[in-house]
């Protein structure tokens, strides 16, 4: 029996979801004891979108080959694919 969760695709989160689903990223983080990873994401509420896109791409960047990390990789793969609805 498989215990992997599947996570919808959704692309058209708004301001308020993306800086929800980055507040996920922060607690998970936090939870696996990764305050480097964590503290990229304290703050994010109103940042501007380049300064948020930045932070996403150096997160997914540190997280890249650490398999044990995957459920917070696949969360900032759905931000980063609903940053270009930040106004």
């Amino acid at each position: 029996m498989s215990h992997d969760k599947t996570m919808k695709l959704v692309t058209n989160l708004d301001r308020g979801a993306i800086e929800a689903k980055l507040a996920e990223v922060r607690a998970a983080a936090q939870s696996k004891g990764l305050s480097d990873l964590a503290g990229m994401f304290t703050g994010v509420e109103g940042m501007p979108r380049a300064q948020m896109e930045s932070r996403v791409h150096n997160a997914q960047k540190w997280l890249a080959g650490k398999m044990e990390h995957g459920n917070i990789a696949a969360l900032l793969d759905l931000v980063e694919m609903n940053l270009k609805n930040l106004k």
